[in-house]
């Protein structure tokens, strides 16, 4: 793990928050320095001399120090929900760094304006708040029907605001699609995990992970996949698998579900016991270009994740599966 990028991170800021939700769409962990606001690592400072986060530093020695770059940086390793097909021509990530940043900053932070009026701040703010909720409301997302890296960009800031006006923001009947739009990420798995807590990174100080509740994959040794019959014909005729699990596909999900030999009966016992036809998939992972990441289910248990279509040429062997299968 000594290649792992690093980041350094604000576990409150919207910029870092959203660069965090990336690197877990991706399936990517990096080396987490949780800093401190007041007391920022000697090494971020020389990474990125602005002292923003995040700040992101490759194995390679390159800096990504704004936060739509890393965005772009880990949805270009992998994009399993197909965030990047639409593009911003609204200009709506501009205008909420822009203009609805500007005019958060001056509601939330007042005192730290002088001269500025907090209803002026705030009634600006809310007439952008609207028109995503009037866009939310007749498209379902905010680029069109299905979420995008816009919605991900954006959902971090509109948090903010309703936490410093969260009467305001859960009364006005205007915002009833941008409340519903913006409790999809709150009320998500996700959101826990990309708001776990560190104690300020020190040098002598532990070294966590992001995320926490993550590990690298070994790739020497292989991974299994239960698949149904058709779904695996169809994956034949197209080169690429796409099933997360039963009935569910990757772009739903994220993620293909994989299972390490210990976990095979248990899984097939819980989600395919009735499915008839079930193939045994053996993943060899050194095929494999998409990111591996083991990510631990709601008892703890770790679990072995492909962000991404698995390649037929991947699959070492498939074989029929049964309770009375043994590897």
């Amino acid at each position: 793990m000594t290649d792992l990028p690093v980041l350094y991170s604000f576990r409150r800021c919207p910029y870092a928050m959203r660069a965090r939700w990336s690197l877990l769409e991706a399936g990517l962990l990096v080396r987490w320095r949780e800093i401190e606001l007041k007391r920022k690592p000697a090494e971020m400072l020389v990474a990125s001399p602005k002292g923003t986060v995040p700040v992101l530093v490759l194995s390679d020695g390159t800096v990504i120090d704004e936060s739509i770059d890393v965005m772009h940086w880990a949805l270009a390793h992998a994009d399993p929900r197909e965030l990047l097909t639409a593009r911003d021509s609204a200009g709506l990530i501009e205008e909420n760094d822009g203009p609805f940043k500007h005019h958060l900053d001056r509601f939330k932070y007042t005192d730290r304006y002088p001269g500025e009026k907090k209803l002026t701040h705030q009634q600006a703010g809310v007439a952008i708040l609207r028109d995503w909720s009037e866009r939310i409301a007749l498209q379902g997302w905010l680029l069109g029907g299905q979420m995008t890296v816009v919605d991900g960009a954006i959902w971090p800031f509109v948090r903010q605001w309703r936490i410093a006006d969260p009467n305001l923001f859960d009364a006005d009947p205007q915002l009833i699609p941008l409340r519903e739009w913006l409790n999809r990420f709150l009320d998500d798995p996700m959101f826990e995990r990309l708001m776990q807590r560190a104690d300020p990174w020190s040098e002598k100080g532990s070294q966590p992970i992001f995320p926490a509740d993550a590990v690298v994959v070994p790739r020497g040794q292989p991974l299994f996949h239960l698949a149904l019959g058709s779904d695996w014909r169809a994956a034949q005729t197209s080169g690429e698998y796409q099933i997360s699990t039963r009935g569910m596909t990757l772009a739903q999900v994220g993620f293909i579900h994989c299972s390490w030999e210990s976990q095979l009966a248990a899984t097939y016992e819980r989600f395919y016991a009735d499915a008839g036809e079930v193939l045994l998939l053996t993943i060899d992972p050194t095929r494999l270009k998409a990111p591996l990441r083991a990510d631990a289910i709601a008892n703890g248990e770790l679990f072995p994740h492909l962000y991404g279509a698995l390649p037929v040429a991947a699959v070492s062997e498939v074989r029929p599966y049964t309770t009375s299968s043994c590897i």
